[in-house]
């Protein structure tokens, strides 16, 4: 694996942004990788996980949304974020062309990328991946967050970890049920961290996201 500093630049008005590429020898996909809203791109988690897909072969090119570029801790504005990730799936698909690409990001990384994806159908992206879906505020049980997912036209994989305070499990599968195109994994005892005592997850999701994208990258 290598991995390659890139500048991303989202919009005249918004800038640029920065972003990491992990690649693999071999590669037989590509994902975009949004950060969630308490920690950029370079979190242990996010360079974990990268760096466990390049060894299942597939790219991710993570990238930091303003916010974070600026080192604010107030997330951005859907509108600034949809915008961010629009620019990294097409920086993705120039860099990379011929290869399947998918969207995916963190829990808020996850949601504004569907976000984007609901108002804007692109054929050119194969599927899109959340690593924890954040349903609902902690202790404030709803589905409202997910209303949107409806209008997805690309196939969805769910990683949800069973005890994540952000997502009643129960509720996940309701949501996942009522769409055509979503896959759940639950990943029993992990919280929206992905921790789970010593049990080690990242693995877990390495070899979920590996095997649904080579099914739906045919």
């Amino acid at each position: 694996m290598r991995t390659k500093s890139l500048t991303i630049t989202v919009s005249p008005a918004i800038g640029k942004v920065s972003a990491i590429s992990s690649i693999p020898e071999k590669a037989k996909a590509v994902i975009t990788l949004a950060h969630g809203a308490g920690a950029g791109m370079e979190h242990i988690f996010m360079e974990t996980l990268a760096a466990g897909l390049a060894g299942a072969g597939i790219i991710t090119v993570r990238f930091n949304f303003p916010f974070s570029e600026q080192k604010k801790k107030r997330p951005d504005s859907p509108a600034v974020a949809h915008q961010t990730i629009e620019a990294a799936i097409n920086k993705a698909l120039a860099l990379f062309p011929g290869l399947p690409l998918f969207a995916a990001g963190k829990s808020f990384g996850g949601r504004m990328s569907s976000q984007y994806l609901s108002a804007n159908p692109r054929k050119d992206v194969n599927g899109l991946i959340f690593y924890g879906f954040p349903l609902h505020q902690p202790g404030k049980p709803s589905i409202e967050r997910a209303e949107h997912l409806k209008a997805v036209k690309q196939p969805m994989l769910f990683l949800q970890g069973t005890k994540d305070t952000l997502a009643d499990i129960v509720m996940m599968e309701e949501v996942c049920k009522s769409l055509k195109k979503a896959t759940l994994i639950k990943f029993e005892g992990a919280d929206h961290s992905f921790k789970a005592g010593k049990k080690e997850i990242i693995p877990l999701l390495v070899e979920a996201t590996q095997k649904w994208v080579e099914k739906k990258s045919k």
